[in-house]
């Protein structure tokens, strides 16, 4: 029965950049507010990348991954909202009320007005190097994520990749680090001023792909690439590789649920509502005709998917929040910042 579960108004699954964003903005709604996240903290993707450098966030110079992560969940946490760590959500059903009842992988389940799904591209698992014998180096020096930079410092440095993330990665080792960039395609996925800046720093050879490890049972001391056309093959010595072609995520409880894909993304229309009435979708996750894949833009569809959910919950609601000088909810908030209102 759902009439033993507490009720909330909105339930954002997913605590990356775009869930976080959204629960803060559904507190200026003065929505009450559930956050599930399957891992063990918020910060979605971007744990992944910590000392990643992001700069393409409206009002914020350049930081850190981590640091952006801290500045989001000090945000998200401004009005209070419930926030459940660990659990996947595998299960979501209408009760007889018209309410929605979700069940985790833990067996607990959540009631709830609206959803707001804004789990990324799902659970990401990295996609691991297809080289026999491959996962014997990942306790030494084969990487898949750069947790700390200097480890890699005054190193022979291999890059395997050519998505947005290898390219920063490259970028951020260049200036301490002998880099060679790696990648099957001429073409890379990152944002064009950083592709440029990499190809002017470090050693770029495409259309190359890694082909062979070379070690001595514990760590890598040499690598083969071999070239995509010809085949020709040449021998790199290294002191580490770092391997970056991509994530898989898992999305399959959606395929469950009855929802509308595009391309492998959930499909939203401008109001960020999905095929089943309650339902929104924000983030990576999502496909729409304006949609814009900068963290600014998960941004934006949380907005959106907030407010489209506030007005499904009461129509006669406004359509959107006040600007934070003329909502109500700072008043408080800013006597205790000691700022006048």
């Amino acid at each position: 029965m759902s009439n033993d579960l507490e009720l909330f108004d909105v339930t954002i699954i997913g605590g990356g950049p775009a869930g976080m964003y959204t629960a803060f903005y559904s507190g200026m709604r003065d929505l009450k507010t559930k956050v599930i996240e399957f891992n063990p903290r918020l910060g979605g993707k971007i744990l992944l990348y910590p000392e990643k450098m992001i700069w393409d966030v409206g009002g914020l110079t350049p930081t850190m991954g981590e640091n952006l992560v801290a500045q989001l969940e000090q945000q998200t946490k401004t009005f209070e909202p419930t926030i459940v760590l660990g659990q996947q959500v595998v299960d979501l059903e209408r009760a007889e009320n018209g309410h929605i009842i979700l069940t985790a992988n833990t067996g607990e389940r959540h009631l709830t007005k609206t959803v707001i799904l804004a789990m990324g591209h799902g659970i990401p698992k990295m996609a691991k190097l297809e080289i026999e014998g491959a996962d014997r180096y990942e306790v030494t020096n084969l990487h898949y994520t750069v947790q700390e930079l200097e480890i890699f410092r005054g190193k022979k440095v291999v890059i395997s990749g050519g998505g947005n993330s290898a390219v920063d990665w490259a970028n951020e080792l260049a200036p301490i680090a002998d880099v060679t960039v790696v990648h099957r395609r001429d073409l890379f996925g990152g944002h064009e001023k950083n592709v440029e800046r990499m190809k002017a720093s470090v050693d770029v050879r495409t259309p190359f792909a890694l082909s062979e490890l070379h070690g001595n049972g514990s760590s890598i001391e040499e690598v083969t690439i071999t070239e995509m056309e010809s085949g020709k093959q040449e021998r790199l010595k290294v002191d580490a590789v770092i391997v970056n072609h991509g994530m898989r995520g898992d999305l399959s409880p959606l395929m469950k649920w009855g929802l509308e894909l595009q391309d492998g993304l959930l499909a939203v229309n401008e109001k960020m509502e999905t095929n089943i009435p309650g339902v929104f979708g924000a983030g990576d996750l999502v496909t729409h005709a304006s949609k814009v894949r900068l963290i600014a833009g998960t941004f934006v569809d949380g907005v959106n998917a907030l407010n489209s959910a506030k007005l499904y919950i009461d129509p006669e609601a406004e359509k959107v929040a006040y600007v934070s000088s003329h909502n109500e909810r700072f008043k408080e908030k800013n006597k205790k910042l000691g700022v006048e209102v």
